[in-house]
């Protein structure tokens, strides 16, 4: 069975804000900006991966999503704890020296883990939580 990982989604409050640290910051390729405002889609991805985006977008349009949930949404986005992913680097020093001189939110410093994975952690714009591992 052959299956990847195609796109995954991260909800933003400020489009510009977003693409400003996923396209500058990270040095994510943009490959679609839909919409304008708030009302912006916008699909970023790792340079020389064209089948892995991620897709930035705004939080609780989805149908059936009440007033309550999109309150509890944006809460748990103020506080980081809505939504995240994990990406991996060769030269985690580098990325984190590159994130923290762009003004980014640090949540960890590279560090060895436990477990045996040396990481860091950043908050984007959103307030999503952005890990990021060493390769070995």
């Amino acid at each position: 069975m052959d299956i990847t990982i195609h796109w995954t989604f991260l909800p933003h409050t400020d489009p510009d804000a977003s693409l400003a640290f996923y396209r500058d910051a990270l040095g994510f390729e943009v490959r679609k900006d839909v919409g304008n405002g708030a009302m912006r889609w916008l699909t970023v991805g790792p340079a020389g991966q064209p089948g892995t985006s991620i897709v930035l977008h705004p939080p609780g349009l989805e149908p059936g999503v009440t007033d309550d949930e999109r309150r509890t949404i944006a809460e748990m986005m103020a506080k980081g704890t809505y939504a995240g992913i994990v990406l991996a680097t060769s030269d985690l020093d580098e990325v984190f020296a590159r994130l923290k001189g762009g003004g980014a939110e640090v949540i960890q410093d590279p560090t060895e883990q436990p477990w045996g994975i040396r990481d860091c952690a950043f908050r984007d714009p959103a307030g999503n939580m952005i890990r990021i591992n060493e390769l070995s």
